[in-house]
């Protein structure tokens, strides 16, 4: 069974955290529908979806990938480079633990799950703004015992390291080649997105099918020449607060 864990989209969302977007205003009612087109994407592609409540507090906290990091063996509860969002993972962790044993990221590193691209048995942590090299070592020797290779990867000018490259297959990546060395991901079949889309390089793997928003149809038209198959979702209203397909979940095999 798979399982898709997202949380409710919070009426404070217009005081997100922002790193790389100037603010605009973000219309709270629409980004709610797109964010319940999206749950029933996910559901209709077979994911048990249960969502989180959030409240005024957590402005950030529809983006809920970015509290943990869920592996077949365990689930890490992060600990998020922006203070602010770490009230955010105690009700992650209390769900989780349904599914998973849980361990977390400890002082002094910081990790936000959208810097770990996880493709076949190799992970991948983007040193960002949000994640430091202490957290990404916490992590290897967390995973490492169970057989997976840990390697840290320099982002530039993007928020996370799924900013820039997402997983589409089990051999398979779709990279923006501004954002990552795309050298680094040389043993994987690539897929570049359409240089005069920056931004799509996010999609949300579930079972066979990409969750791809339409805001990059050429992007798009690559990924079906490939032979993939595409969900379109939009969520360009949670894209003003620097979301994307990948931030709005943690879908996992029961």
């Amino acid at each position: 069974m798979l399982v898709a864990l997202t949380r409710e989209v919070s009426p404070a969302i217009a005081r997100c955290e922002l790193t790389h977007l100037t603010r605009t205003p973000i219309d709270v009612a629409v980004a709610r529908r797109q964010h319940a087109e999206y749950e029933r994407c996910l559901s209709a592609l077979g994911c048990v979806v249960t969502r989180i409540d959030a409240g005024d507090e957590m402005p950030d906290s529809v983006f809920i990938e970015d509290t943990a990091v869920v592996l077949e063996e365990m689930a890490l509860v992060t600990r998020p480079g922006a203070v602010s969002r770490r009230a955010e993972v105690s009700a992650v962790a209390e769900m989780l633990r349904m599914y998973r044993r849980v361990t977390s990221i400890e002082p002094p590193g910081t990790m936000d799950g959208g810097d770990v691209l996880v493709v076949n048995r190799r992970v991948f942590v983007g040193l960002s703004t949000r994640t430091n090299a202490a957290g990404a070592e916490q992590l290897s020797r967390i995973a490492m015992p169970f057989g997976y290779a840990v390697e840290t990867i320099t982002v530039r000018e993007c928020l996370h390291l799924k900013s820039a490259v997402t997983a589409i297959g089990d051999d398979a990546v779709l990279l923006d080649p501004r954002w990552v060395d795309a050298e680094r991901f040389a043993a994987f079949e690539v897929v570049e997105i359409d240089p005069a889309e920056p931004g799509a390089a996010n999609a949300l793997r579930v079972g066979e099918t990409l969750v791809f928003p339409p805001a990059f149809p050429r992007t798009r038209a690559r990924l079906e020449g490939r032979g993939y198959t595409v969900c379109g979702v939009d969520v360009s209203e949670l894209a003003k607060a620097e979301g994307a397909v990948t931030c709005c979940s943690l879908v996992f095999r029961a």
